[in-house]
Formats: C-alpha cells, structure tokens, sequence
C-alpha cells in the first residue's frame, strides 16, 4: 500500500485530529488508527497521524513534512486486518529523566512537554487520540493538563500484558490476539517436548503482571504457569526454581520426562531492585525510556535453566532442558476477530468522546467499553498517588479464574506432602528420604496459593 506522508502540512491550519502510538506493538493498533481516521474525516477534522510516537514531538528537530502523515480513508479502509503499526511505534515518554534517577514518584519534563504542546499547536491539533499502554497514558496526562483544556485528549488502552486499570475483567486490545496466538505456538512446543521428551522453559512477556503467561498457558494446557504475583519481593531465583524443579519431579511419578513451564519475564522484578539485578547478572541492566529495567537484558529463562540443570547433575540425573522466549512474535501478528471487532469500537468511541462537546475533558481520559457501552475514566482516576505514574492491573490469585488455571496445573500441592504415598515417590524421584524432602520443598506449596475449592487435577 502506497501511503503518502503529509507534504505542506505545517501550513495547514484546519482543525485536526492527531493520533500517537506509543509503547511496544500490539494486535489490532491499524484497527484503531483506521477506525479513528475514518469517524474523524467523517466529521469535518482532518487526521495526522505522528510517526514513532512522541520521539520527534519532543525534539527541536520535529519536521511535519518527515514525521507526520495525512491520513485518508482510501488508504485506511483494509489496515485494520494487517498487524504492525502504520505510524510505527517509539517508547519515548515525557518523564524527567534526571527525576527518574532519584525518586520513586515520577514527574513531566517541562521541556519535553512544552515542545510537544507547541508543534501540535502549530499543526492545529484540537483533538488528541494516543494508543499505548501505562507509560503511554502517563504522557497523554501530561499534554492534556499542560494544555488545560486547549487540546482534548483521549488514550486507547493497548498491551499484550492486559495490565492497564480497566473495570472487571474488561481486557486491553491486543491481548486476545497475542494469547490467541502464543497459545497456538505453545501447543507446538508441547508437542515437541513430548516427543522429544524434554522441557521447555517458556519465557513470556508480561513486566508487571501476568495474565498473558497464564493465559496462553491456561489455554494450551501448558504444565505449569509461573506469574510474578505469586512471589514476594526479593524472591531469590532458588526459589522460583524451586517451583518448577518439584513440577518436574511430580510429572515423573506419573511416568512422564517432559513437559512445559511458562513463565513471565515480569518475575525478574522480584529478584531486586536495579543495583540487585545488576549484581545478579554481573552487568549493568540498562532501563528504558520510562525508567524500567530492561527485562529483555534479564535471561530468567537461561537462569532458571542453569539453577535446574545443576540440582538435576547433583544428583547425577540426566535432564534436558530448553529456554525459549515467546513474545515479540506476537506483539506485531494479525489481529484476531475479537480485537479486529474491539478496536474498532474502540477508536470509534474515542473519536466520539472527543467531538462530544457536552462532555469535560480538562485531563484526558481512557475509553473503555463496560456491559457495550462506551464509558470514559478519567486520567485522574487512574493514578498512583505514590508514584504519579499510571495504577497496574495484576492477577488476582484468589479469582476463580486464577484457581482453575492453578487446578491444571502439575505443581507440588500442599496434599502431596500430607500423602505418604505421593509424598515417597517424590522423595524417590528427588533421591531424598521423605522427610528431607518434606523439609527441603514445603516452602513451595505456601508461595502464590490458596486451598482450591475444585475437585481434581491433571
């Protein structure tokens, strides 16, 4: 598709419609803007879509001819199927970056979001749609109350990680796809590990939470899921091994070598803060725009790999292990129709929210979509009050759906130990005694858990 940039457009002055995609990419981000870009023309406004999200909006350099692109419905009408981003995407965020350094509760860069004000103004945006996840959000707030009421702003909840504060179980675009389709490559790994017979270590993301890791691996049938609620903080990596190497052990006395964790990357948060990170690795973790550690530069996976295959040497017990990472192949991959039909409600809905002159907007707001209908939560409502950044949303591991997903699951159970049956087999398998095994694991059944009131387990 031939798609024009937007030529001549700093001299334009009709009042416009901009949209931003910030953060990483997500299934059914060309839904949003086509839906958005459509609504708009429909009603008079033009719409500029802004190139790499706020990374040229915050520079002096910032060129409309370069950065920015017209958009038309000829060219809009078809992207909604394709994956991707058409206006790419940037984690650039407007926070002060020295601040970020020295405390915990966040604040704009004056600077940054005076630029970002000033070349919107100069375009003639009146109405402002960004798509991204928490960080992203965070920079909307920052532009909808510097410009006090001057420019509309409205954000499009976007994440694979479905951890933005929407009410109930109302999901983030992007995440059914995402788990659609990492529950698909799952069952190819599964596959593979019973023929082999061998385990998979699946890594997945998930910063913060870890509904994607469950979810795909609920959804496949994976082994075991492994979410950072489960854990405290400065959980040690012996500690979550602990969980996967008794998973191991118990698929054994059932006559099974194989099998398949998955695991969120957002577990690495509880191994410390930055300085305990680095420690770890031996090397400097590298933080992003938004001031988080870098999870990508955090090989749990490999960690987790290294601490099993050494307990399983030590015991001169032959195990294979493999460490496999599953996400940035989702993040781009063709939306599924429940996204496909979602975001275009959802850009549909943001574009009315802006236009609809009875409603104040003087921050900004979310749009979200509760029981069908269209229902915006504002900006402030939706902060941390320590941090100033954007609440998270985690599973909650005393949900029903938390506990049927746990009672899938091969995991070392509090009635395990309580058997002596169960419990010598474990032993056997570990090449303990009961009672040393008993004393060495039952720290497990206690972390993440809560007695299910479910009959039975797979």
């Amino acid at each position: 598709m031939a798609i024009r940039s937007s030529k001549g457009l700093g001299i334009m002055k009709r009042p416009a419609m901009g949209v931003i995609v910030g953060g990483g990419p997500a299934p059914g981000i060309n839904g949003v803007i086509g839906a958005v870009a459509i609504e708009a023309l429909n009603n008079g406004l033009r719409a500029v879509g802004f190139f790499d999200g706020f990374s040229h909006l915050v520079s002096d350099d910032f060129d409309p001819d370069e950065h920015t692109l017209e958009l038309q419905i000829e060219q809009m009408s078809r992207i909604h199927f394709e994956g991707g981003s058409i206006l790419r995407t940037a984690r650039t965020s407007l926070l002060d970056d020295e601040q970020l350094k020295t405390s915990l509760k966040v604040r704009p860069d004056p600077d940054k979001v005076a630029r970002v004000c000033a070349h919107m103004a100069d375009l003639g945006i009146t109405h402002l749609l960004t798509i991204g996840g928490d960080d992203t959000a965070l920079s909307a707030r920052f532009v909808a109350e510097a410009m006090e009421g001057r420019l509309r702003v409205v954000h499009v909840p976007k994440t694979i990680d479905n951890d933005l504060p929407l009410p109930g179980d109302v999901p983030t675009f992007g995440f059914n796809s995402a788990r659609h389709v990492g529950a698909e490559i799952l069952a190819n790994l599964m596959e593979d590990s019973r023929t082999t017979q061998r385990w998979y270590l699946v890594v997945t993301m998930g910063r913060n939470a870890g509904f994607l890791a469950l979810g795909v691996g609920k959804a496949a049938g994976a082994t075991l899921s492994v979410i950072p609620e489960e854990f405290p903080d400065s959980t040690s990596i012996k500690e979550i091994a602990d969980i996967i190497e008794t998973s191991i052990l118990k698929r054994r006395t059932m006559g099974r070598q194989y099998g398949v964790a998955v695991i969120a990357e957002g577990v690495a948060y509880k191994l410390g803060d930055i300085e305990e990170l680095s420690e770890l690795l031996g090397k400097d973790v590298p933080v992003d725009a938004a001031g988080h550690p870098r999870l990508s530069e955090v090989p749990i996976g490999q960690l987790l790999k290294d601490e099993l295959r050494k307990r399983f040497a030590a015991r001169g017990d032959k195990i294979t292990l493999v460490s496999h990472s599953l996400g940035y192949e989702l993040r781009s991959a063709r939306p599924k129709t429940s996204d496909l039909c979602y975001t275009r409600d959802l850009g549909h809905g943001g574009v009315r929210l802006l236009l609809d002159a009875t409603r104040d907007l003087p921050n900004g707001v979310m749009v979200t979509l509760q029981d069908g209908n269209l229902v915006p939560v504002p900006f402030e409502d939706m902060v941390d009050p320590e941090t100033n950044r954007t609440r998270i949303r985690q599973v909650d591991l005393n949900s029903y759906s938390y506990s049927v997903a746990r009672a899938y699951m091969i995991r070392l159970e509090k009635a395990d130990l309580e058997s002596p049956t169960m419990l010598a087999a474990l032993a056997a398998e570990a090449k303990m005694t009961p009672h040393q095994f008993r004393e060495r694991y039952q720290g497990v059944v206690r972390l993440g858990r809560r007695e299910l009131d479910l009959v039975g387990h797979s």
